[in-house]
C-alpha cells in the first residue's frame, strides 16, 4: 500500500509521544485523530481517483483536515 501524504507522523514526527498521551488522556482529542485520519484517507482516495469526487467537495475535504489539524495543534500545544 502506498504512503498517504499528511498522516500524522509525517505531520507531527517529533510529538508522537505527546499525541499518544493526549489520545489516552482525552476521549475527545482522540476523536480529533480519528476524524483527521478518516478525512485524510478521503483525500488521498480522491486524489489517486479510487473514490472520485468533484473539486468541490475535495476542497471541503481538504478544508475539514486543515480545521482538525489546526485543533491537534491547539492541543499539542496546551500540552
Amino acid at each position: 500500500m502506498s504512503n498517504t501524504p499528511h498522516t500524522l507522523r509525517d505531520e507531527f514526527p517529533d510529538q508522537m509521544d505527546t499525541i499518544h498521551a493526549l489520545k489516552v488522556k482525552s476521549p475527545e482529542f482522540a476523536q480529533i485523530l480519528e476524524d483527521y485520519d478518516q478525512v485524510n484517507d478521503q483525500i488521498h482516495r480522491a486524489e489517486t481517483r479510487l473514490e472520485p469526487v468533484s473539486e468541490e467537495a475535495e476542497a471541503l475535504l481538504r478544508k475539514k483536515r486543515l480545521a482538525l489539524k489546526d485543533r491537534i495543534v491547539s492541543a499539542l500545544q496546551e500540552a
